[in-house]
């Protein structure tokens, strides 16, 4: 087989070390490294049909992953009008009057990225925006993509006029004292009334939306991601991108397992393993354990300053337990949305009593091993730290969301919620690497920006993106630079069970590639996002080139 690419003048960054490798150059062939050496050795490998790029003392890293994201959701969710600029209720007054303005009559307004901070304490809720969404059908997604604001027009169109119930525990219309709805859909089954009165883009638009998004992606670094839901066409997008030669991301896809899920329905999440294309597969399942701090439905072991988060995603959390059993037997890795600690410990405790039951059987066994997972850990007590490293469970985390959505005061709705005790255990990303778990980094995008080189600082400063001079939200948790990039190269191959031919420069493993111009360890934080992307490489192939390489 044809050397396909070879990289010349390159200085080789290792994860595991810190160190250079002492090569200069890698050849790589039908998708993976082949050779390490001097330049001159490597380019002899080439012929008239290989890619030579020399890099001319650039940094090579393993591909940048991002342990949590969501594209498909994530492209349409992020179209329409941008809120995350917003900071105050008059801002967002402003910004919704100059998108009506615009609109075509009886069309619907979609907004996205708003900020809970905004109400300054206040209800959540859509009265300050009455006057200007008045006969206005409106949408507006709250930044945590579990709640949503519809306005008095979109409510009537969907004939919500009052609270309903749900299979989901958390899920909620939200309404007064007098029954009515006061504009906030808690969770997914809420959101859903209105969202499905309103149009949808066609099924191009969205295919194309999402190929537009995985190239940005590309250019900013990343050569794969763990995505965290497999809704609607999400497969089909995905495989069609794939067979065509335009997919340019390694996508690993946990399908969502949700309460009132029967026995079928388990069983079909395990058939659906190992399905995929050239550069994604469904290996896992994505479960919910709970919802936000910020609208009130996390699990928390004490409920907040407003008596919420009182209770689990699943009205019978036993039901979970039992599930997680049943796929774990299955050999299927499951990650688990927990973002309080209450619904932290009881996923530990799940998988305890999974892994007490005996090791995983079936077909899916055979490949990966089985690692579970716990998404978001945005506040644990002391006695949970030490759990994940003896059950062997994975902390995948997004430190943006600190950054950007808490403050060091603590006078950001998050924080108020919890109080002073708990809100000082934000996001314990060093408690958790010290006491000795595998800790994955990603945005959780749309909620968060996807750039890899942007979440790898904020595990490293956790200081407003918007405002580095702003004092950091727990600066004991601060990752050091090479724990920042291990969270997104070698831990991430970890945790998706491919430590043994990816997240390294080996030969042998994945030629999935990242260069930058200069170092990520040594550069300082707070310029990291700054760095140019000079080169993005997956399965062997250029995804991204900069145009001065």
């Amino acid at each position: 087989m044809r050397t396909s690419l070879v990289l010349l003048s390159a200085r080789l960054l290792d994860p595991v070390t810190g160190r250079y490798l002492p090569h200069t150059a890698l050849a790589a062939t039908g998708g993976h490294i082949t050779a390490l050496g001097d330049d001159s050795g490597i380019r002899a490998l080439a012929d008239a049909s290989t890619t030579v790029i020399d890099l001319k003392g650039a940094v090579v890293t393993p591909g940048l992953v991002d342990g949590h994201i969501h594209p498909v959701s994530g492209a349409e969710r992020t179209h329409g009008l941008d809120l995350s600029g917003c900071t105050d209720v008059p801002q967002v007054r402003e910004a919704l009057a100059r998108a009506v303005r615009e609109l075509a009559p009886g069309a619907w307004l979609h907004g996205w990225g708003l900020d809970p901070n905004v109400f300054a304490g206040h209800p959540v809720e859509t009265a300050p925006f009455d006057a200007v969404l008045d006969g206005v059908p409106a949408l507006l997604l709250l930044f945590d993509a579990h709640s949503t604001l519809a306005s008095r027009r979109a409510l009537e169109l969907a004939g919500v006029d009052g609270p309903r119930t749900f299979d989901q525990a958390t899920a909620e219309v939200v309404c007064d004292a007098g029954g009515r709805p006061t504009g906030l859909l808690l969770e997914d089954a809420a959101c859903e009334l209105v969202e499905r009165v309103a149009p949808r883009p066609s099924r191009q638009e969205r295919r194309d939306r999402l190929a537009a998004a995985l190239r940005a992606m590309s250019a900013a670094g990343l050569t794969g991601g763990h995505v965290m839901d497999a809704g609607g066409d999400s497969l089909a997008f995905y495989g069609e991108l794939d067979a065509a030669g335009e997919l340019p991301l390694r996508l690993r896809v946990a399908p969502w397992c949700r309460p009132g899920t029967d026995a079928d329905g388990v069983r079909a999440l395990i058939a659906g393993q190992g399905q995929g294309g050239r550069l994604w597969r469904t290996a896992g399942v994505k479960i919910f354990m709970d919802g936000t701090i910020d609208n009130g439905t996390a699990w928390l072991e004490q409920p907040d300053c407003h008596g919420e988060s009182r209770q689990a995603f699943w009205p019978d959390p036993e039901e979970y337990t039992r599930v997680v059993g049943q796929l774990h037997r299955a050999g299927v890795p499951v990650a688990t949305h927990a973002i309080g600690d209450a619904a932290v410990r009881h996923v530990l405790d799940a998988v305890e009593k999974a892994r007490g039951g005996g090791g995983p059987t079936g077909p899916v066994a055979a490949g990966a091993p089985v690692r579970h997972r716990v998404e978001h850990i945005e506040t644990v007590p002391d006695d949970t730290l030490r759990r994940f490293a003896e059950l062997g469970v994975v902390a995948s985390m997004q430190p943006t969301h600190c950054c950007d959505f808490t403050r060091a005061d603590h006078t950001d709705n998050w924080s108020l919620r919890l109080g002073e005790e708990r809100a000082a255990r934000a996001w314990r990303c060093r408690d958790l690497y010290d006491s000795g778990a595998v800790v994955v980094l990603g945005s959780d995008w749309p909620i968060a920006p996807y750039p890899p080189l942007g979440v790898m600082a904020g595990a490293r400063h956790r200081r407003p993106t918007r405002d580095l001079t702003r004092p950091p939200h727990g600066p004991d948790q601060v990752l050091t630079a090479l724990q920042a990039l291990q969270g997104m190269t070698v831990n991430a191959a970890w945790a998706a069970g491919e430590e043994h031919h990816a997240g390294r420069i080996q030969v042998g493993h994945r030629a999935d590639l990242t260069v930058l111009p200069d170092d990520p360890l040594t550069t300082k934080a707070t310029e990291l996002p700054e760095l140019p992307v000079l080169l993005t490489v997956v399965d062997g192939k250029s995804t991204h080139r900069d145009p001065s390489v």
